[in-house]
């Protein structure tokens, strides 16, 4: 197949991410080109964590009778510990590490009715990472605070929604559910962490949580190309000799505008069938140009019908009426 340049665009060739796009020459685009930018946003992730974590356990012992007990965040030194006044969980934040197994590559697309598309930098998953411990007069009492600590914990595989606080509340900043881990083996040593900060070594809790961190970078692109022209001549160049064929694409959505995966498209006249693929999107090669009708039908049985003009943009069709 072969790309075209028409009216200072490029035609046949589609960017899935925003990589480098080939000119007529040979030469590429640099993302800056593309549109690429970069807007960093407000950030305040850590302290709203902190905030909600603060809520999350002083409902949850104030249900069991720990009343007064403060939860403070600060580095469980020596001269703090000298300090307190009474019966305190100590949530200190030591690690913050990117969330490897959950890393993402894919650049989001959203497309506008323009047919333009804006691409957005997937977050950054991060496990932030404390220490909780337990601090009372009698040990006793650190013990049996430690405890419930531990079984509120333990209860929430997530962090409940009503107790998140400032940006944590809000999907366009956390996207994902807040996954939480309790008990998680320590990579340095205990002793290494208590003279780190330092105090005395002391029992203590390891507790994840899994936040996302967005990077504020997009580019945009044209519209999506969904025609592509392949002109063959013979050697001797006679008139008449010109054939032209298309490769003709589209994207099958259902009556909620969702792609549909996996449903039968066929071009009626020409014979040829296809599938659509996750993004409900499919594609015809060497089409010869006129109106053509494009029949699709989805999994559930939903069926639609289109006009295909080849050359020139292609009808989406939007699938109703399943049985």
């Amino acid at each position: 197949m072969l790309a075209r340049w028409v009216d200072g665009a490029v035609v046949g060739a589609r960017l899935d991410a925003p990589a480098a796009l080939s000119r007529p020459n040979g030469a590429e685009y640099r993302r800056d080109e593309m549109g690429l930018s970069t807007s960093v946003p407000l950030n305040t992730m850590l302290v709203d964590l902190d905030e909600s974590l603060r809520g999350l356990l002083r409902r949850e012992l104030g249900r069991q009778g720990f009343d007064g007990v403060a939860v403070a965040f600060e580095a469980p030194s020596r001269d703090w510990a000298a300090a307190l006044s009474g019966p305190t969980v100590n949530v200190f934040l030591y690690d913050i590490q990117e969330a490897a197994e959950l890393r993402d590559r894919e650049w989001q697309e959203h497309r506008g009715a323009n047919g333009n598309a804006r691409l957005t930098r997937p977050p950054l998953r991060v496990d932030c990472s404390y220490a909780v411990t337990g601090w009372a007069r009698a040990v006793e009492d650190e013990h049996r605070l430690l405890s419930q600590v531990l079984a509120i914990l333990y209860a929430y595989e997530r962090l409940p929604a009503a107790d998140l606080t400032g940006s944590l509340g809000e999907p366009a900043v956390q996207r994902f559910p807040l996954h939480t881990r309790i008990g998680r083996v320590r990579s340095e040593g205990r002793a290494d962490f208590w003279n780190a900060v330092g105090g005395s070594y002391k029992a203590s809790l390891d507790y994840v949580v899994t936040l996302a961190c967005e990077a504020g970078v997009t580019a945009t692109r044209g519209p999506e190309v969904r025609t592509q022209t392949l002109r063959m001549r013979n050697r001797a160049g006679r008139e008449g000799s010109l054939e032209e064929f298309h490769r003709v694409g589209g994207r099958v959505t259902d009556s909620a505008g969702e792609p549909v995966e996996n449903a039968w498209v066929a071009l009626v006249e020409k014979g040829s069938w296809t599938t659509t693929d996750a993004d409900g999107r499919y594609h015809f090669n060497r089409v010869a140009g006129g109106r053509h009708r494009c029949t699709a039908r989805g999994p559930d049985g939903a069926e639609a019908t289109g006009m295909v003009a080849v050359p020139g943009p292609t009808d989406d069709l939007s699938l109703s009426g399943g049985g």
